[in-house]
């Protein structure tokens, strides 16, 4: 008779699966923090500042969740390569867990990505495969796992489900169990820019489960598909998109794990919305934020101007994604974002004044 799963096998998962277990029970959850707006706007923001994981992003809780999800699923093998496409962030966490189990990872990512997360990921022993388009990355990854009989962890299709939506502790939990104090603790919007879907999947389905009145907003930079797979799914199917120029948000084309049907609302956020934002947003708070934060924050602070503007009160919870540090060479040097193209002084200015008390 064929074991496919041999002892030796089911030794090494359960070790594995519990070394991560170990590493979660270690770790602490994450700040909600408070934005400092003015009181008498009767609008409370927060940030859940998803950096301080110990690879510094949100995308930590989605490796962990990964890892399991092969693990569990009898995919990840000992001695297995891992390799994932990826735009940076995750490539970081899954290179934590990859090493912490003993396994190699590749990560294959387009030839722009930001070379502080290229060194990151070599940090975390992880090797870096580049190539030239944002849509080349599934194939290639695709091909570099079958050429060494390794595992594609391929978040873009099981970051959905990998996560447990209806709780164990995940991000929706813990916000609403954040906010249980707060003066408005069921926030009006929840904002969470795309990258997989999964995140929006997970909050968009606890709100539901625990039935809660809350809404999901998803900004998207312009070039993603999602915005377009939102509006009309039908259309989207199959079309090629530019891709985004935000990294780690949006994609050339609607992810099997976005899920458009939990979505309230989206809005398109232009690039130098994006930028504008986390240079004005160091300069009020002291902190450097990541440019899907930056994202994040155009559209909350357009939520907030909406609820002022019709007399409500309550609170909007977004996602402090990762930290700037990440961005030195990139969108915080002021030599590259000119060679972008992006001309951020108005977004810069809309932020300032508004965050002086003017209205959006």
């Amino acid at each position: 008779m064929l074991d496919r799963f041999a002892p030796r096998q089911r030794d090494w998962v359960r070790g594995a699966v519990g070394r991560i277990e170990a590493e979660a029970q270690r770790s602490s959850d994450t700040h909600l923090l408070r934005f400092p707006l003015p009181e008498d706007w009767g609008v409370d923001l927060y940030l859940k500042d998803e950096s301080t994981h110990i690879t510094g992003s949100l995308k930590h809780r989605l490796a962990r969740s990964l890892f399991l999800y092969a693990l569990c699923n009898g995919w990840l093998t000992e001695g297995a390569t891992v390799v994932e496409a990826s735009s940076g962030s995750t490539a970081v966490s899954e290179a934590y867990f990859a090493r912490m189990l003993g396994l190699p990872f590749v990560a294959v990512m387009t030839a722009g990505t930001s070379p502080d997360k290229i060194r990151l990921i070599e940090r975390q022993g992880g090797r870096c495969h580049l190539v030239e388009s944002a849509g080349a990355v599934y194939d290639e990854a695709r091909r570099l796992a079958a050429g060494c009989d390794g595992h594609y962890m391929d978040q873009f299709t099981y970051a959905e489900r990998a996560t447990d939506w209806r709780g164990n502790n995940n991000i929706a939990e813990s916000i609403f169990a954040q906010l249980g104090r707060e003066r408005f603790p069921e926030p009006r919007w929840v904002v969470c820019a795309a990258g997989t879907g999964g995140t929006s999947a997970t909050i968009g389905r606890y709100v539901r489960y625990r039935g809660h009145p809350t809404r999901l907003c998803v900004p998207d930079p312009v070039g993603s598909a999602f915005y377009a797979g939102w509006a009309d799914p039908h259309a989207a199917a199959g079309r090629a998109f530019p891709g985004s120029r935000i990294e780690g948000i949006g994609r050339p084309r609607v992810e099997p794990s976005f899920l458009s049907s939990v979505i309230d609302r989206m809005l398109v956020v232009p690039d130098e919305a994006s930028v504008g934002t986390i240079h004005e947003v160091e300069r009020f708070w002291g902190r450097r934020v990541g440019p899907s934060t930056g994202t994040n924050l155009w559209a909350a602070f357009t939520l907030v101007d909406e609820m002022r503007e019709a007399g409500q009160r309550g609170s909007v919870v977004t996602v402090l994604c990762d930290g700037g540090e990440r961005y030195s060479d990139t969108y915080y040097a002021p030599e590259w974002v000119d060679a972008q193209g992006w001309d951020i002084a108005p977004s810069r200015d809309r932020v300032r004044r508004y965050l002086a008390g003017e209205r959006w």
